[in-house]
């Protein structure tokens, strides 16, 4: 069973037509001392919804984990800018990115989960940057799908907005940014792009590397870093793409 808390649904059954003949269960309405009744609660719910149900859901002691971004950045004055809603962090929230924090979220009972362009950054960056590899500064071209935007439609969304277009958004004022540099712990320039998919994301990510690094270099650096993370597929020179 699932527990929804969607206001924009309220008094209808929701449904999850994406998952149409692979799950057929019930949508129980939101109730919190219902769902403080399991053991895990994953909430995917906007910024300040998460920020009023996550704190007493952990009181009763159930293990939460946070798909919203109310709670990813540890910084209080940097949060206060983009999740104005949490104004210190939960004892014991830990950065949910399984190949970066495995070793954290093994015994945390409240994980903050990445947000989609960091996870995509993260993962390409955090490796060279580790590494000393980095010698430059780091521009992030990033793309995503439509649906990345939310459930609400807006004029931007629109499919005869969408369609045929890409645009890009949040210049120098996206929340993700914070994150990205949170993580990496250096600055980097980082655009958003809109374009007309359902869902995906795909970064080109630009840096130097110091004179005489070879791509040999670079493909054993990865290698190592993820030789224990079955979800992260190295393509050598394959150039990837949304589908």
């Amino acid at each position: 069973r699932l527990t929804t808390a969607m206001a924009s649904q309220a008094g209808t059954k929701p449904s999850l037509p994406a998952l149409s003949g692979i799950w057929n269960g019930e949508i129980d309405p939101f109730d919190l001392e219902r769902l403080a009744g399991n053991d895990v609660a994953f909430l995917a719910l906007p910024e300040d919804a998460s920020a009023d149900i996550a704190p007493p859901l952990l009181a009763r002691g159930v293990r939460v984990f946070d798909l919203s971004g109310a709670f990813r950045l540890r910084d209080d004055s940097v949060r206060a800018r983009w999740y104005h809603a949490v104004k210190a962090l939960p004892e014991g929230t830990t950065y949910g990115m399984a190949e970066r924090t495995t070793a954290a979220l093994q015994g945390a009972t409240f994980v903050s989960c990445a947000g989609c362009y960091p996870t995509a950054a993260v993962l390409a960056l955090a490796p060279l940057v580790q590494a000393g590899l980095v010698s430059s500064d780091i521009i992030i071209d990033a793309k995503s799908g439509v649906s990345g935007a939310g459930k609400a439609p807006t004029e931007r969304t629109h499919f005869c907005e969408v369609d045929e277009s890409l645009s890009a958004y949040g210049v120098f004022a996206h929340r993700h940014a914070a994150e990205i540099e949170q993580e990496l712990g250096v600055e980097v320039t980082f655009v958003p792009h809109l374009v007309p998919l359902d869902r995906g994301i795909l970064e080109t990510i630009y840096v130097r590397v110091p004179a005489g690094t070879t791509e040999a270099q670079i493909a054993e650096v990865y290698r190592t870093v993820y030789a224990n993370a079955p979800f992260i597929r190295l393509r050598g020179e394959a150039l990837p793409v949304v589908k």
